[in-house]
């Protein structure tokens, strides 16, 4: 099924199907992003790095905590 295909078909939907759609969809836009944020912090992620650079500079003390 292509693109327009999908995008004719929701066109074509009740408002309160259209209303699940949209609550499915942001639902797993949701899944997808903390999926991103969990790989991009883990170990090997790409921002590893930073993160065991804050967790040095905690460890030393040379950090100032969000009020």
């Amino acid at each position: 099924m292509s693109l327009a295909e999908i995008e004719k078909a929701i066109d074509e939907l009740p408002p309160k199907e259209l209303t699940k759609l949209a609550a499915y969809v942001i639902h797993r836009d949701k899944l997808t992003w903390d999926r991103e944020i969990e790989e991009d912090f883990s170990p090997g992620g790409k921002h590893e790095k930073a993160l065991a650079k804050i967790d040095a500079e905690i460890d030393s003390g040379n950090f100032t905590p969000l009020p």
